[in-house]
């Protein structure tokens, strides 16, 4: 797959797109691992590291995590022996800024493709209210995909511009978007 060479995939798209679960499928599928920011900085605070200490005391005043910090976690992450074939990445680049970290960190053609899962926002409000989370509000909801419009989308033209985008569909049937991105990743 892929020339057997390294994997390198990242995925976009808004909260509750479907991300998180196609990640864990097909990094499954793929026998690399899904690296989730979140994740790494759960795992961090949990395990008590000094980053996770930090980590922990800026989450808590309701902040995002610096850049910096989240940038020297995934390069500790990506350097780990099971992420040697490869990785996926949720959650990380978000902003423009993150992009030229990301490249610092794995080259400006380290990635071989960015998979965004393609949404309309009340379906994903729809979506999101029927998972019963407490903060999932549909203000909260339709907040945080403006947000993820603003910040985020705006990355799909550069990485558009390398020539990485495949777009799916993140309302179809899970298995669907599964064998929709293996069999994109089959062709590269």
């Amino acid at each position: 797959m892929c020339g057997g060479h390294e994997v390198r995939l990242l995925f976009i798209g808004p909260p509750g797109a479907g991300k998180g679960t196609q990640a864990a499928r097909v990094a499954q599928r793929l026998g690399i691992p899904h690296v989730s920011t979140g994740d790494m900085f759960r795992h961090h605070v949990s395990a008590g590291t000094e980053l996770g200490m930090r980590v922990d005391s800026i989450m808590k005043a309701g902040e995002y995590v610096p850049d910096e910090i989240t940038v020297e976690m995934l390069r500790e992450r990506i350097a780990e022996p099971d992420a040697a074939a490869g990785f996926i990445l949720d959650g990380f680049p978000r902003t423009a800024g993150q992009v030229e970290e990301l490249d610092g960190l794995i080259g400006s053609d380290g990635l071989d493709s960015v998979v965004v899962f393609e949404v309309g926002e009340d379906e994903l409000v729809e979506r999101m209210l029927g998972r019963g989370r407490p903060d999932d509000t549909e203000d909260t909801i339709r907040n945080r995909f403006k947000v993820y419009q603003e910040q985020t989308e705006p990355l799909l033209e550069l990485y558009g511009g390398r020539g990485l985008l495949v777009h799916v569909d993140g309302m179809a049937p899970i298995d669907q978007v599964t064998e929709r991105i293996l069999s994109v990743l089959e062709r590269s």
